[in-house]
């Protein structure tokens, strides 16, 4: 019970911070349809926040990308798009270090409902191992949720990327700015 309460009192301050610090860019998941879903509900979304960089990890071609953000009236310069990561471990890995190098410590995560539960496991252990927090953000689908196994695997390899930087995937660089492509 002694160890309780400075537990329970840690957790809380932490809860707190969180709550009262504000993100400083949007991530976003890709990985959509066609339809271009989560890059749809990402340009109604950042125009409620007209100042924060939106960084795109995977998802629709670059040109498909720009012109749904164009169409909703969003700055292009604001985009950042990375097509470095083949699954949703490596969406984190192939940025984590990028945002870091920005300063970013918090940031509004996008994707879809189904998939937020395993983005989220992973989000804590990878963004979470350089100090960034995350808000998740849904985009709503009439899909059911992913099998929890998925999000017990990938956060497995998230934490074998924590103390190795092996994602578990061979091919997939841990960082580097080159392959990014942001309007300035």
């Amino acid at each position: 019970m002694v160890l309780a309460v400075p537990l329970l009192m840690w957790f809380g301050y932490k809860e707190v911070q969180k709550q009262a610090t504000q993100p400083e860019a949007v991530l976003v998941l890709g990985g959509s349809t066609k339809k271009l879903e989560r890059e749809k509900f990402t340009a109604e979304f950042v125009r409620q926040h007209p100042k924060l960089p939106i960084w795109i990890s995977g998802g629709s071609p670059p040109r498909s990308t720009r012109k749904v953000f164009l169409k909703a009236g969003v700055d292009p310069k604001r985009l950042h798009l990375d097509y470095e990561a083949v699954d949703t471990v490596t969406n984190f890995t192939s940025l984590v270090d990028d945002l870091k190098s920005h300063g970013i410590k918090r940031v509004y995560l996008i994707t879809s409902d189904f998939h937020m539960r395993r983005a989220s496991v992973i989000g804590e252990i990878v963004l979470g191992s350089r100090g960034i927090d995350f808000q998740p953000v849904s985009v709503p689908s009439e899909s059911p949720p992913e099998p929890l196994e998925k999000s017990i695997r990938d956060g497995a390899r998230a934490l074998v990327w924590v103390a190795t930087g092996y994602t578990g995937v061979d091919g997939v660089k841990k960082s580097g700015k080159a392959r990014i492509e942001s309007r300035k």
